[in-house]
């Protein structure tokens, strides 16, 4: 019951959440607690709706990005099954291996286990080449148009002790990140809230 009221005295002094939503977890954490990937998602979804509620819709979350550091062949077939579970109440589009699915309606939510950094780049690159195009038609927003995730993430949220992994070396340069103490099975509401209040409370200078 504290930990409610404490929660609605939080949700209270927020006034719009980060656009773009980065998680970056391990395969170590994912295996704790297969559930907390729907639990979490869920309570950004209903964080999200009543900010757009009491607010304006412009305030919420438009996208959600998870990226797991972990090769797509060691993931058990059992993690795939839960992640794909969002697809019931989220527009999923999970990658994996060499390998797209897109299912559902709803907030978007991008999943993608394994890939890293450069090969995200080098991917992009081999796909600009198949497509032909020319040397002097690359450009910056070109390339992000072959990316994974075509978004830079207002707010980056990593969990537990692990090293951050070179996944959105492109995306992150001017996000927001945020190190929890707490591994990601053991994070509540609460936490989300308080990580919300604080990228609220930052003054964003996109490198100036």
């Amino acid at each position: 019951m504290i930990y409610q009221i404490y929660e609605w005295h939080i949700l209270q002094n927020i006034n719009y959440l980060p656009r773009y939503l980065c998680f970056l977890i391990s395969e170590e954490e994912m295996k704790h607690d297969l559930n907390q990937i729907i639990r979490i998602i869920r309570w950004c979804n209903e964080i999200s709706s009543y900010i757009q509620k009491k607010c304006i819709k412009e305030n919420g979350i438009e996208e959600i990005m998870i990226h797991i550091s972990a090769s797509s062949e060691s993931i058990d077939t059992s993690y795939y099954s839960k992640i794909r579970e969002l697809s019931g109440f989220c527009k999923l589009c999970l990658y994996y291996g060499d390998k797209k699915e897109k299912t559902g309606s709803g907030l978007p939510v991008i999943v993608v286990i394994g890939k890293s950094g450069r090969e995200e780049i080098a991917d992009a690159i081999r796909a600009m080449a198949k497509d032909n195009v020319g040397p002097e038609e690359v450009s910056s927003e070109v390339l992000e148009k072959y990316l994974t995730f075509s978004h830079t993430p207002d707010c980056i949220i990593k969990t537990g002790g692990a090293h951050l992994v070179d996944f959105l070396i492109w995306q992150s340069v001017y996000s927001e990140f945020f190190f929890l103490d707490l591994n990601w099975e053991r994070i509540r509401k609460i936490d989300l809230l308080r990580a919300f209040r604080d990228y609220q409370a930052r003054s964003r200078r996109f490198g100036a």
